[in-house]
């Protein structure tokens, strides 16, 4: 039996001898009707929420559908990206050792090149050294020499100063 709050607001019961009272019956039916009423508009509420939120929710398994699908294209992106990058640095590592090698190898001929120099620079140094020291003591042997002319001078200038 479907009954509504019109119904209840409506129903007249028939009056019997000691039956009950008329007010209070009519005013407990309002109640109830009032009540029922609320209850409906709340379970009609409640239906439009279910329905709403189950339209959310095949929205939502959409979206998680859709983030799948976007993640698994987004790990095999980045597993290429990692491949190539690898295959790169091991590429880039490769021209880098062949570049340092013959860098190393132009190094090494310029050390050989650089001790020559310092070697040749050794010998020059020991010839400038051993004609500066036989400089020095020409100079040292024409120094001596003319201090000693100047003392025979000297001492001539004094014999002959004595001597007049």
């Amino acid at each position: 039996m479907n009954v509504s709050p019109l119904d209840l607001r409506q129903q007249r019961f028939r009056s019997g001898f000691r039956g009950f009272d008329k007010v209070e019956v009519t005013a407990f039916l309002a109640a109830v009707a009032d009540d029922y009423e609320q209850a409906l508009r709340e379970t009609d509420r409640l239906r439009q929420d279910v329905t709403r939120l189950e339209a959310l929710i095949g929205e939502h398994r959409e979206h998680e559908k859709n983030l799948k699908a976007t993640l698994m294209t987004a790990q095999k992106l980045a597993d290429d990206i990692k491949a190539n990058a690898q295959e790169e640095a091991h590429r880039i590592i490769g021209d880098a050792e062949r570049r340092s090698d013959l860098l190393l190898e132009k190094t090494q001929a310029r050390l050989e090149d650089v001790q020559r120099e310092i070697d040749g620079m050794k010998l020059k140094r020991r010839d400038v050294e051993t004609t500066m020291e036989s400089t020095i003591q020409t100079l040292r042997n024409t120094l001596e020499y003319i201090r000693e002319q100047e003392a025979r001078e000297r001492d001539e200038k004094i014999l002959i100063h004595r001597v007049k």
